[in-house]
């Protein structure tokens, strides 16, 4: 079996029925004495035939009376966001991607430029690996139909707007950036080299497999095909991804739950950040909260 790449669990974390049946993802419900707070599994790109959500996502959602997702709407909807990336991840002078790569991977990326005019070569030699390797990614996933602004965090973000639900981020969209453009060299290298390696077919078909499993929200297989081989395989990047920003987001949690006075909240996160041992809904049971997946 072909293994998983880290970019395509990111994936999962930046899903194919026929079109209108409702998706069925995940959920959980954590409480305490006092109130409850929602969790659900995002997949941060998807398709229109994927809407729309179970009755059980969308009881929730009305549930709920403010939503927390990785970033604040504000944020993340920001028209500066991409160019605050791209600027973090310009090269310092006199340096250029071709240099921090492996000959093989840079003719690659060139092929790939020329396949791509959008993306010129002399444009992306300016750019540091972390940032070049999500252009592929997206650009590759778009030309499978998959939409940023129809994956799950946007749409509820989109939702709540109009009826003015309150929303709020776990971390700064600069931590995002920063997660990326500190990441050591080699795993950037990694990043994009076995994303310019991947077979466009093998690609197409592992994406849509874990659309399937996220869209009839089968955790086992979601786990399986994400959380065991990323760990497994990529334990340095799994652990700054996924560990590190679960225990960071882990106390702001307990404390909606905690707080007599607190609303009723659902956290819509990436779906890798809720599976395994690591994961937020584990992580939170072993804390003595009351934890039920909803049907």
């Amino acid at each position: 079996m072909k293994k998983i790449t880290p970019w395509l669990a990111l994936a999962c974390f930046v899903a194919g029925c026929a079109s209108g049946t409702a998706s069925t993802p995940a959920i959980w419900k954590v409480s305490d004495a006092d109130n409850s707070v929602y969790l659900l599994g995002s997949f941060h790109a998807l398709k229109a035939e994927d809407y729309p959500l179970s009755k059980s996502v969308m009881n929730a959602y009305a549930d709920a009376e403010r939503m927390a997702f990785e970033v604040a709407p504000h944020e993340l909807q920001s028209p500066d966001l991409a160019a605050r990336m791209q600027q973090a991840a310009l090269l310092p002078g006199g340096q250029n991607l071709q240099a921090l790569l492996p000959e093989a991977s840079w003719h690659r990326l060139s092929v790939w430029s020329q396949a791509n005019p959008s993306f010129p070569i002399a444009s992306l030699n300016r750019l540091e690996p972390w940032f070049v390797a999500i252009l592929v990614v997206n650009t590759q996933a778009k030309a499978q139909g998959f939409e940023s602004e129809l994956g799950v965090d946007r749409h509820f973000m989109a939702a709540a707007k109009p009826v003015a639900k309150p929303a709020i981020g776990l971390e700064k969209a600069s931590q995002q950036i920063d997660l990326f453009d500190g990441m050591p060299l080699q795993a950037q290298q990694q990043l994009l080299q076995e994303a310019l390696d991947a077979n466009a077919a093998d690609n197409a078909r592992d994406l849509e497999k874990l659309r399937r499993l996220w869209k009839s929200g089968d955790v086992n297989g979601l786990q399986r095909e994400t959380v065991a081989r990323m760990r497994r395989e990529y334990p340095d990047l799994y652990q700054s991804i996924n560990v590190d920003r679960n225990h960071a987001w882990l106390p702001q949690v307990q404390a909606m739950l905690d707080d007599e006075a607190s609303d009723e909240t659902m956290v819509v996160v990436g779906a890798l950040h809720l599976l395994g041992d690591d994961g937020l809904v584990q992580l939170l049971r072993k804390k003595g909260y009351r934890v039920e997946r909803l049907k």
